[in-house]
């Protein structure tokens, strides 16, 4: 009651606020409009030249080669700087009638606003978070960049990234400031959390040049790979790679060695308290989290119960496939009988790796096939299928995606995590490869990188809830054409949303309920078919990432419902590929905005 009580109130607001907005705009003209959209439009991209000039990592991303052997800033005292600014940004944008812009412009001027805002509210959230931890880290973040993102196509580019593997030295020592920071304030991860990260430290700095080993080390060995192929003297090659073991040695190594000293005497006082309950705040902390991931006003408990009700309807779904194959027991005796038999997973050999590459390339390019039959926008970049490096594989994520270079100079990759080859069932293989690839991730960032006519920032900034939802959504929409011919494919598919329910249960169980690790673990282990590895390895992503796995549910329903909405409003002249370009067209957007742009576009349409 009390809902519905709140949505027709916010109706009633949305009418008077449109009401006002169309008697205001008459007191501009269309010469006022555009003078003042313009304005406001060279003010942003000179806002995102000023973030992208404090940014030598970002400029690399875009492809630009300034600053080209310098890493970002990672010290602590950078965030009252980005206050100081952000309230510069406020005042500014406070003092500017959105009536006086045009639609487009009036749209990133309230995006850009709330972002602002936003980051002022989060100012005193600034270290609730850990720097350094399985998920992600500079530990990881710095040595992946040089691999990805670092080309070297001259002598002053190799010289470059000697001078990153420098900068390790200064960037370590910033990291490693902020970590004692954290503990200060009582912010330190749970003691699982240091066998991992100490694993992965040690494992950059194994090899040549930092041990007597006829290997390379991941570093040195990316370096000579990427000199070899420039065309330059021998004798140079040889030069710049002495000169880069140097590096490792006198730098990168003592950088490493400093952070496990840190972490290793973290880990004599870390404890097992998992939830973000634990720090100063943390009610507050992580219902502002929810509130950011997901752009709603959903409460922990609300979510905690939409996924109960999710998981329930969805192993009905399953039941029915078990039907379908004529197999003879229980939902548990099927999850048993995927975890376990063989023909479901590749061994763990070199030869079967490249094969389950090989196979998402195939299910990608398929893919790609049928793209005409449900968009009006394809993007320009390309895609590549990778497995996560070495160095990092045993703690990585199951499978993410990296944006291309808007330039062209990069293509979007697509990486699975080889590991463990049995936490990889080929009967999930279609699901992931349309969520991280095509048409998921993939075709949603790039299509946003490629968009014309609007600021930068909507190109690069993201909102969990939308672009997580739309990888989820891209999981169920090739089923509408055909695809998931395989039951078992299906059932894939059906485990992976499964999976996401879970994670809305578990989240909010582990963060506001004070489940412990090993609840969330044997909640998973008892509703999912995964491994017990997944089982693990996602529990312990939600630790260190509170809120954030709360996105990909709530997104897919949202979409969905503004899909079933669009459909009933508008009968016939529904359109699924218009619809997806109202979706993907303007960029990464909070749902909020997203619903008010689809019943726009439904009421353009009548």
């Amino acid at each position: 009651m009390l809902r519905n009580l709140r949505k027709v109130s916010f109706f009633l607001i949305v009418l008077a606020f449109a009401a006002c907005t169309n008697q205001k705009k008459q007191n501009y003209s269309e010469a006022e409009i555009s003078e003042a959209s313009e304005k406001l439009n060279q003010y942003f991209e000179e806002q995102f030249e000023i973030e992208v000039q404090e940014s030598p990592m970002m400029q690399t991303q875009l492809g630009r080669k300034t600053n080209y052997g310098k890493w970002d800033d990672f010290s602590h005292l950078r965030y009252a700087d980005e206050l100081k600014e952000a309230r510069k940004r406020k005042d500014y944008l406070d003092k500017i009638d959105p009536n006086s812009l045009n639609e487009e412009t009036n749209l990133s001027y309230r995006l850009y606003k709330r972002q602002v805002y936003n980051e002022i509210e989060d100012y005193d959230y600034r270290f609730y978070d850990y720097p350094v931890n399985q998920m992600f880290g500079y530990h990881t973040r710095l040595p992946a960049f040089l691999i990805n993102n670092h080309r070297i196509d001259s002598i002053a580019d190799a010289k470059a990234y000697i001078s990153r593997l420098k900068g390790f030295t200064k960037a370590f020592k910033q990291v490693i400031g902020g970590i004692k920071i954290r503990e200060q304030n009582g912010i330190i991860p749970p003691r699982f959390v240091f066998e991992k990260v100490l694993d992965d430290c040690r494992n950059i700095i194994k090899g040549k040049p930092f041990e007597k080993s006829e290997n390379a080390s991941t570093l040195l060995e990316d370096f000579k790979g990427k000199v070899d192929k420039v065309e330059i003297d021998e004798d140079q090659k040889v030069k710049l790679i002495r000169e880069a073991e140097l590096a490792l040695v006198e730098h990168v190594q003592p950088a490493y060695l400093s952070l496990i000293e840190i972490l290793e005497s973290q880990q004599k006082r870390a404890n097992s308290d998992d939830g973000a309950w634990k720090f100063p705040k943390g009610d507050k902390f992580y219902s502002l989290a929810l509130k950011r991931t997901t752009t709603t006003d959903m409460t922990a408990e609300e979510i905690h119960e939409y996924g109960l009700s999710e998981v329930t309807r969805i192993q009905g779904e399953m039941e029915k496939i078990i039907k379908e194959v004529n197999f003879e027991g229980s939902l548990q005796d099927f999850f048993d009988f995927m975890r376990n038999d063989e023909q479901f997973y590749y061994e763990n050999t070199p030869e079967a790796k490249k094969k389950y590459l090989a196979d998402a390339r195939s299910i990608i390019d398929k893919m790609r096939g049928k793209l005409d039959d449900l968009f009006l926008t394809k993007p320009k970049a390309k895609i590549k299928v990778k497995a996560v490096e070495a160095f990092r594989e045993k703690s990585a994520g199951k499978a993410f995606y990296q944006q291309p270079a808007p330039d062209g100079s990069r293509p979007g990759i697509f990486y699975v995590n080889l590991y463990d080859m049995k936490a990889m069932p080929t009967y999930q293989l279609e699901a992931l490869a349309y969520h991280e690839g095509i048409p998921g991730h993939h075709m949603q960032i790039a299509i946003a990188q490629e968009l014309k006519g609007i600021p930068q920032f909507r190109k690069f900034w993201g909102y969990g809830a939308y672009i997580e939802g739309w990888g989820l959504y891209s999981e169920y929409l090739p089923k509408e054409i055909g695809f998931y011919k395989d039951p078992y494919a299906d059932f894939g598919r059906l485990a992976m949303e499964l999976w996401r329910a879970c994670r809305l249960v578990v989240d909010t169980g582990i963060h506001h309920k004070k489940w412990s690790r090993e609840e969330g673990i044997e909640f998973y282990k008892k509703n999912t078919p995964n491994a017990e590895s997944d089982c693990i390895k996602m529990v312990e992503r939600h630790i260190v990432m509170p809120g954030q796995a709360t996105a990909y549910k709530i997104g897919m329903k949202k979409i969905l419902d503004l899909r079933e909405k669009s459909k009933a409003a508008l009968g016939e002249d529904f359109d699924i590929k218009e619809f997806h370009d109202v979706i993907l067209l303007d960029g990464a957007l909070p749902l909020d905005v997203l619903e008010s742009k689809v019943d726009r576009w439904i009421e353009e349409k009548k």
